[in-house]
């Protein structure tokens, strides 16, 4: 039997008497790929650097189950991110022009994170809990964490994927999808009408068929559907990118998770009688008889509407959510390959693959990180548009390039006329790569003026869909780290640094910032 005790997001820490005190030139919260390459840019400028991470391992998403690497335009990636995947390509003998791999396992991302930040003799101190962020007028003074750590500094960056240390310094945030009227958008707010990862067969919603008073099964809606094009506060699909193994002597049957509840999935295997059977179809696969796993269709492994009080959640409202993805994530798994009710098929195409013992030993094969593709996202003087994306408008002080497809996953699952829909995917390419402003990754002068955010940046939510990719955060935690450097070598807020000394030191380090 596998034992789940350590996976969790949130334990409560009690203050230790003795807590830590950490003066540093750069305070980085949040061991994400941002926060890594934040650290590793200090520290090769010569500046004191330390990463304080909420949880218990480094490297966010990418040392998680996101072994498949969502780029958009290889030749847009520079700088750290590209030297991150020229690492894995030297690790894994790539055959690529320039030697980088793009798919790879979840241990090789973390080994070579660790490899790094140790080399550069970065200290991360783990299990911080951000209680109280301290300020002085506009700047940040100190962060102190629940165990009682103190850590101060001249600047810090938040490479949260919540954006928890820009929103307890009072920097405005949006949590969300604005209407399109907001900036003049085509692709935000409510979105129906694009046909991939809907359901394609007609599904009864109803608990029993046919039968509106019975009530709707798990995971359905019953609210207005609204209009296209209108805001609201929902949050696009999380899940987690899980990572899958067929080699028999490296493979864990599924685990039925606590509490499990086939009655959870009926809606699925209604679907799968209609006719439709493709959860499994987005199922890539990565080196070492590995698999990453993501969403697909009507009903996969996004828990849809279920996560929109996680990005203004506490801790504890935050474990509850986690949990009950981790639940459904499982028992979507465990159902698809053990219930009777399906057919033979399914059953026996799902038991061909299970959890790879050698990741994730901690947690039982499981990845400990829960896939948030969006929470909060920062209000500054630019944020980012659906105009930037196709390029109807070019910012002047670019500090990276992102390119990949304006995507939202679903934001909610509904009944209209007596049919089960998901609402809420978008996937439309923009026009080739587009550069992304400094601005937008520093909040409001008269906010925060020693704070810099290159994850939950300053972008509406369909230009924020195509931003938030691993590589792309990669490139802003270096571009951040450099204009961190330069504010103090100048003893100037954030705002105020000279963006053609941070281009000219970008570029020296390789970033590449014109499409």
């Amino acid at each position: 039997m596998v034992d789940f005790s350590q996976l969790f997001y949130y334990k409560p820490q009690i203050a230790r008497e003795n807590s830590l005190i950490i003066d540093t030139d750069l305070c980085i919260y949040g061991g994400t790929p941002a926060g890594i390459a934040a650290a590793l840019q200090a520290s090769r400028m010569g500046v004191k650097v330390v990463i304080a991470e909420f949880g218990r391992h480094i490297g966010g998403m990418t040392s998680s189950g996101l072994g498949r690497t969502d780029i958009g335009n290889k030749e847009a990636i520079g700088g750290i991110a590209r030297q991150f995947y020229r690492a894995l390509g030297q690790h894994y003998g790539s055959q690529e022009p320039d030697g980088s791999a793009w798919a790879f396992e979840p241990h090789t991302a973390a080994d070579i994170y660790h490899e790094w930040l140790n080399k550069a003799e970065v200290p991360v101190y783990l299990d911080q809990h951000l209680a109280h962020v301290e300020k002085t007028g506009e700047r940040i003074t100190q962060l102190k964490m629940q165990n009682g750590s103190i850590f101060r500094a001249s600047i810090f960056i938040d490479a949260t994927y919540e954006g928890d240390l820009l929103a307890r310094a009072g920097v405005s945030y949006h949590v969300g999808r604005e209407s399109n009227s907001v900036y003049r958008e085509t692709l935000n707010g409510i979105h129906f009408g694009h046909p991939k990862h809907n359901f394609m067969a007609w599904v009864d919603p109803y608990r029993v068929e046919g039968k509106p008073g019975s009530g709707l099964l798990p995971g359905i809606m019953d609210v207005d559907p609204g209009l296209q094009g209108q805001g609201d506060r929902s949050v696009q699909a999380y899940n987690f990118r899980i990572c899958l193994t067929k080699m028999p002597n490296n493979r864990i049957p599924y685990p039925a998770p606590p509490d499990y509840d086939p009655a959870r999935f009926e809606l699925l295997a209604r679907y799968i009688r209609a006719g439709a059977w493709d959860v499994m179809h987005l199922n890539k696969e990565m080196p070492g008889g590995k698999s990453d796993l993501n969403n697909w269709g009507g009903f996969g492994t996004d828990h849809i509407g279920q996560n929109y009080d996680w990005p203004d959640g506490d801790y504890l409202t935050r474990e509850r959510i986690f949990q009950d993805h981790v639940n459904y994530n499982q028992g979507l798994l465990y159902f698809l390959a053990n219930d009777d009710s399906l057919p033979a098929v399914v059953r026996e195409q799902m038991k061909e693959w299970g959890l790879p013992a050698d990741e994730f030993q901690e947690t039982g094969g499981w990845p400990h990180q829960l896939y948030v593709r969006e929470a909060r996202r920062m209000i500054a003087d630019v944020v980012m548009t659906e105009q930037h994306c196709r390029r109807y408008q070019t910012v002047s002080d670019s500090v990276g390039l992102a390119a990949y497809t304006m995507d939202s996953h679903n934001c909610r699952r509904l009944v209209v006329e007596g049919r089960v829909i998901n609402e809420g995917n978008v996937e439309v390419s923009p026009t080739g790569p587009y550069p992304i402003s400094y601005r937008s990754i520093v909040p409001k002068g008269e906010e925060c003026s020693n704070l810099i955010v290159p994850v939950c940046l300053s972008a509406s939510h369909i230009a924020y869909g195509s931003i938030r990719m691993e590589p792309v955060f990669m490139i802003l935690g270096q571009s951040a780290s450099a204009a961190a450097a330069l504010a103090l070598e100048g003893g100037c807020a954030v705002q105020d640094i000279a963006y053609e000394e941070l281009r000219k030191l970008l570029l020296r380090d390789g970033q590449v910032l014109d499409a």
